[in-house]
């Protein structure tokens, strides 16, 4: 399925969003199809929410919905809970807009990567205080390599349509799940014109336990900033659009002691030529590769994509310092890199 995005500006203009999901393939360097605008995709959203939930209450509990029927939700084991009272600025809740209150002494940030494919890595996983998933990323089915446990889930705007089709799976508030949310501004505006926050405040008013969170529009710029100051690129005039992986790691860094981080490759790694082939997610075993995946948006200079690798060399540089701990594959960065652009999280 490809879902769409632009950068905050474009989308503030009204113009079109272009293809960036990241489980797409991208393989013209020009993007000429237009797609729908914020307001076209808010309304689709609206809709798919209202009937699916009136679906999922209609049937009593019936598991067999064709949007369902391929991920039946398991009972999750008992775990303490994140502790509370530690305040992170910049993710507001939906409809009461209170600030996300959430620290774990150890997380488990488990990326969607193919590296977790007979990995086994679910129990260490699920051993955490915590444990961080990204977008639509099934558990069930997976457990033994990725865990079933889940505490926090970050979730692109495009893949919010995902999430609702495994609503039965992921969307269950009684496992105590946070949501945070992150889009263009122009799409989680909180006054009525945010047609996917608009989405999310029926989804609450549907779900009243759902914890349901939005990165706000001062922190999504907060987050630009990091990257230049990061990188020395700016995103916006490089035809940069940064990834959930981005958020997830830095949202990770505010409210964990410890990260440990599950299937994430080394910067470095998928240039050379001997690297194992590996799906892009490990949910999608017969989707694009992950390395040409990475390199084919790491090198392209049209439409906005992601930089998967020049992101990774930035976690990396981070894990200097900071005590976040690589794992399938089993890597930590080599040696320290001082320079201008360098700087502690």
């Amino acid at each position: 399925m490809l879902a769409v995005c632009t950068d905050v500006a474009s989308c503030e203009r009204g113009e079109p969003w272009q293809p960036c999901d990241e489980g797409s393939s991208w393989k013209r360097e020009g993007v000429k199809m237009k797609m729908r605008v914020c307001q076209g995709v808010g309304g689709i959203i609206i809709v798919t929410i209202v009937t699916s939930f009136m679906v999922a209450y209609n049937s009593s509990g019936d598991t067999s919905s064709s949007l369902t029927s391929h991920r039946v939700a398991e009972p999750v084991p008992s775990k303490k809970q994140p502790k509370g009272g530690f305040t992170l600025e910049g993710y507001t809740r939906v409809v009461d807009h209170q600030p996300l209150k959430m620290h774990c002494g150890t997380c488990a940030l488990v990326t969607s990567s193919g590296r977790l494919i007979r990995s086994k890595r679910g129990q260490e996983i699920d051993r955490s205080d915590c444990v961080i998933r990204m977008n639509d990323a099934p558990t069930v089915g997976h457990q033994r390599d990725v865990g079933q446990r889940t505490s926090l889930r970050v979730i692109a705007h495009s893949s919010l349509q995902r999430v609702l089709q495994s609503r039965q799976e992921l969307l269950n508030s009684s496992q105590g799940v946070a949501y945070v949310f992150w889009g263009p501004s122009s799409c989680m505006r909180r006054d009525g014109k945010g047609h996917v926050y608009n989405s999310l405040r029926l989804m609450k008013q549907l779900m009243p336990a759902l914890k349901l969170y939005i990165i706000s529009r001062t922190k999504m710029l907060k987050f630009d900033e990091l990257f230049k100051k990061e990188t020395g690129i700016d995103r916006k005039s490089s035809n940069s659009w940064l990834s959930t992986g981005w958020f997830t790691m830095a949202i990770a860094l505010e409210l964990c002691d410890r990260v440990d981080v599950f299937g994430m490759v080394p910067p470095e790694f998928c240039r050379s030529s001997s690297h194992p082939s590996v799906p892009y997610h490990y949910y999608e075993p017969n989707g694009p590769d992950e390395c040409s995946m990475y390199l084919s948006h790491e090198r392209s200079r049209q439409g906005s994509h992601h930089r998967f690798i020049t992101e990774k060399a930035v976690f990396a540089n981070w894990a200097r310092t900071l005590n976040v701990h690589f794992h399938q594959p089993d890597w930590k960065p080599m040696a320290v890199v001082s320079g201008p652009n360098s700087s502690r999280t």
